[in-house]
């Protein structure tokens, strides 16, 4: 009897803009936690509740995400300390997907964008179900910490994509 696994995963992608110029560009794969696992089957397979919106984040500690991580606790400053007040958007921007083709689901047509107003170290980005700027609510889906840190400045623009891809190998 052979075994197949199938795999899930996500991939951020990065563009630094500063003065109307990209100045960095990068990838950082990334986890899809317990609690987003959970909900990917949960709603598919067992009539549980569908999320219809989720947003990126950032956090500004020096933490690698575990697979249990959760809302609860992620976003605080013990843990991930997400990045809130450094950027202008209100609340956490959308991640606005173009739906699941090819066993792949992104936003890289239309990239979420973070304003900075201040400047800020950046260690990693995540995706969650809660629109709300530091928020503990709602469910993780995946976090990355990326390979080195990453300054902003006040002004700095900061456009992410993320796709998450399945395979049955």
């Amino acid at each position: 009897m052979t075994s197949e696994k199938s795999r899930v995963g996500g991939v951020f992608t990065f563009e630094h803009i500063r003065n109307g110029e990209v100045i960095d560009t990068w990838q950082s794969e990334n986890i899809i936690v317990n609690q987003g696992l959970n909900y990917i089957l949960d709603s598919a397979l067992s009539n549980g509740t569908v999320i219809p919106t989720w947003y990126i984040g950032l956090f500004k500690n020096n933490y690698t995400p575990l697979s249990t991580e959760t809302m609860a606790l992620f976003p605080g400053a013990g843990v991930g300390n997400e990045s809130t007040t450094e950027y202008s958007e209100s609340t956490r921007p959308l991640w606005n997907d173009t739906g699941a083709s090819s066993q792949s689901i992104s936003n890289s047509t239309n990239p979420a964008v973070f304003t900075f107003t201040a400047g800020v170290t950046i260690y990693g980005a995540f995706l969650a179900s809660s629109s709300t700027k530091g928020a503990t609510t709602g469910t993780l889906l995946s976090a990355s910490k990326f390979g080195t840190s990453k300054t902003m400045a006040a002004s700095d623009q900061l456009n992410i994509g993320y796709t998450i891809t399945a395979s049955s190998t």
